[in-house]
C-alpha cells in the first residue's frame, strides 16, 4: 500500500487580508515594525542583524538575539554576537549569552538593550554598541536607501507557522570605532541592518536560503533565495530588491530567476554551495543581472558545535547537522536594454548560505 503525503503551502504573505490581519501597510513601514515583535517566550525568536564592509578592508557583523534560534524552546535568553574580520583577513568571533533580566526592547521603535550592550535606530539612523570580552565596537549607520520589505514581509508556512523580516536599512553609511587585542581603529564604510522574528523553528520551516546584499556603482541591491522544507514541497520562495540612487526600481520576486553555478561541496560543513550565485530580474525590455561571485570564506560552522551537553547528543542521535557559511567576493550589478548591455559595474560584497536541512541528493 503506497502512502500519498501532503505537501502544506509556503507563501509570501501579499493579499490585503494578509495586511490587515498584520496591522501594516504597504509600502509604508512604521518605526514599531523595528521595535520588538515577539514576547521572547518559548516557541519564538527574534534577532536585530548589522553588517559593514569597511573602508580599511575589515568586515563587520553584530547580532542582538532573544535566544539561540537553534532553541526555541528556551524562555528569553539574550546573546550578542559579534564577528570581526581584520584587513589581515584574522576572524574574530565572539558569542554572549546573557541572563534574561538583562535585556530590554522597545516595541514602539527599534530601542535593544543587552547588558550594556545597545541596539537603536528609527529606520534611518542607528547606534550600534558592543563589547565582549576584548572586542569592542562603537557604531554609527545612516541610510541611504529606506527601508524596506517584500510585501508585508511575512512568509506563511501552513496555518500556523511564520517566518519575518523587515531590511531597516538595506544600505547606509557608516562610521566605526573597533578595538581588538589592544589596537583601536577608526574608520568609515556601507552597512546593513534587518530584522526577523517569527513563532516557529526555521529548522522545520526552511531547508536553505542564500541570502545577499550590496552596493555597486549607482545600485543597492538585496537578494534572497530560500527553499522551504520537505513538508512544504521545498517550495522556492525568491526576494529581490534593487534601487538606484536610493530610489527603488525593482522588488517583484516573480520577475527574478536564480542560478547556482560552479557548485562544490563544503570540507568543514558537507554542504553543497554555489561559487557564483546569480539573480536575474526581467521587467519588460529592461534585464538586469546581478551576480555573486565568492572570493573568500569568512565563516563556516556546523550550529551543532555551539551545543553542548546532552543537547548535543541528541542532535546528533537525530542527524542534525545545519550550517552557516558567510562568503565575501565580486558583487556585479549589469542592465541590459534590448538585449544589448547599457551598464556595468563591480564592488566588495557579503553574503550567506544558511542551511537547515540535510544536503539533497
Amino acid at each position: 500500500m503506497s502512502v500519498t503525503s501532503t505537501v502544506v503551502p509556503a507563501r509570501l504573505g501579499s493579499t490585503p487580508e494578509d495586511y490587515a490581519r498584520l496591522g501594516i501597510a504597504h509600502r509604508h513601514i512604521e518605526p514599531r515594525e523595528d521595535g520588538m515583535r515577539t514576547d521572547g517566550s518559548p516557541g519564538t525568536f527574534e534577532w536585530w542583524y548589522f553588517d559593514a564592509h569597511l573602508a580599511d578592508g575589515a568586515k563587520l557583523v553584530v547580532v542582538f538575539f532573544s535566544k539561540q534560534f537553534t532553541d526555541l524552546k528556551k524562555p528569553l535568553t539574550p546573546v550578542v554576537r559579534i564577528d570581526l574580520t581584520l584587513p589581515d583577513g584574522t576572524t574574530i568571533e565572539k558569542f554572549v549569552e546573557f541572563d534574561a533580566d538583562a535585556f530590554y526592547a522597545s516595541t514602539e521603535t527599534c530601542d535593544v538593550r543587552i547588558g550594556d550592550n545597545v541596539f537603536s535606530g528609527d529606520l534611518h539612523r542607528y547606534t550600534i554598541r558592543a563589547k565582549l570580552d576584548d572586542v569592542e565596537v562603537d557604531i554609527t549607520l545612516t541610510g541611504q536607501v529606506p527601508a524596506w520589505r517584500p510585501e508585508t514581509g511575512y512568509w506563511f508556512f501552513g496555518d500556523d507557522a511564520e517566518f519575518a523580516w523587515l531590511p531597516s536599512v538595506p544600505q547606509g553609511a557608516v562610521e566605526v570605532t573597533y578595538s581588538s587585542g589592544g589596537q583601536t581603529v577608526t574608520t568609515t564604510g556601507v552597512g546593513y541592518h534587518d530584522h526577523n522574528w517569527g513563532n516557529a523553528s526555521m529548522l522545520d520551516l526552511i531547508h536553505h536560503w542564500y541570502w545577499a546584499r550590496g552596493a555597486a556603482g549607482p545600485y543597492s541591491v538585496i537578494a534572497s533565495y530560500i527553499t522551504a522544507q520537505k513538508d512544504f514541497g521545498y517550495e522556492t520562495l525568491p526576494v529581490f530588491m534593487l534601487a538606484r540612487e536610493g530610489e527603488l526600481i525593482g522588488d517583484d520576486g516573480d520577475k527574478v530567476t536564480f542560478e547556482e553555478l560552479g557548485r562544490y561541496t563544503d570540507q568543514s560543513t558537507g554542504k553543497p554551495v554555489g561559487n557564483v550565485t546569480r539573480y536575474t530580474y526581467t521587467d519588460g525590455d529592461e534585464r538586469y543581472v546581478v551576480t555573486f561571485t565568492r572570493h573568500q570564506d569568512l565563516t563556516a560552522v556546523k550550529f551543532i558545535d555551539d551545543l553542548k551537553g546532552p543537547k548535543k547528543a541528541a542532535a546528533r542521535l537525530v542527524g542534525f547537522d545545519g550550517a552557516y557559511l558567510r562568503f565575501t567576493g565580486e558583487l556585479r550589478v549589469e542592465r541590459y536594454q534590448d538585449g544589448e548591455l547599457a551598464e556595468s559595474y563591480t564592488d566588495d560584497a557579503l553574503w550567506e548560505l544558511m542551511y537547515f536541512g540535510k544536503a539533497r541528493p
